[in-house]
């Protein structure tokens, strides 16, 4: 898969930009053929880094994750719930959406998972919630200590993001990145936390060293 990824990039010239990696599997389903297929595709694709403003700008959906699904968690391409949870929440002026499981519990955002930061402590819901187990998220859960706190799973509830002294957000290709409002309310002064801007170092550190590491190991 990387030497393909490494061929993709060249022949697209991505100097700076993302992919996505998709396994689909063939032989499942009453609508298979009994044309010869390989029993599993991989398709990548690369587009340029997206814009993101400084800080973001959150709505809520209730009933926006089902913890209780055996798919979730799971990265699939049946992505149409977090589509339109996403395209709504930007007709309206917003750029994602906390996602409320069917507990009222906060689960995560349509491609984002979420912190809060109250005395210091770093805070995101447990797996159990419906989330997604990010990249990102597990990184920071790794190397919070270099940025002087912690990050530990807990239920939380709109209220816990609402009287949070520091909410972020993060993903791929966001990395860790401040919210300044949640459905009109105001997290804190409305501007980046210091730990948010410590974890977000840490992380870009974290990152041009793997980097580095990497390019050392394939000269």
């Amino acid at each position: 898969m990387r030497v393909q990824l490494q061929e993709l990039i060249r022949v697209n010239q991505v100097k700076e930009g993302c992919a996505r990696i998709y396994m689909v599997w063939n032989t499942v389903g009453t609508w298979k053929s009994d044309e010869k297929m390989p029993e599993v595709d991989l398709m990548i694709t690369t587009a340029d880094l997206p814009i993101y403003p400084e800080m973001a700008r959150l709505t809520v959906l209730h009933h926006g994750r089902h913890a209780a699904s055996p798919l979730a968690g799971v990265k699939t391409t049946s992505w149409l719930n977090s589509v339109w949870a996403a395209g709504e929440a930007r007709r309206e002026g917003y750029d994602e959406v906390v996602l409320l499981n069917e507990r009222g519990e906060v689960s995560e955002c349509t491609a984002a998972n979420i912190f809060a930061v109250k005395d210091e402590k770093v805070v995101t819901p447990p797996l159990s919630s419906g989330c997604l187990e990010g990249v990102t998220r597990g990184v920071l859960m790794e190397i919070a200590g270099e940025a002087g706190t912690i990050v530990v799973e807990q239920t939380m509830r709109l209220e816990d993001l609402y009287g949070a002294d520091e909410v972020f957000i993060t993903s791929t290709n966001r990395n860790v990145r401040g919210v300044k409002e949640i459905a009109g309310y105001t997290i804190a002064d409305g501007t980046t936390g210091v730990i948010t801007e410590k974890l977000d170092e840490a992380f870009d550190a974290y990152i041009n060293e793997y980097v580095e590491r990497r390019l050392a190991t394939s000269h």
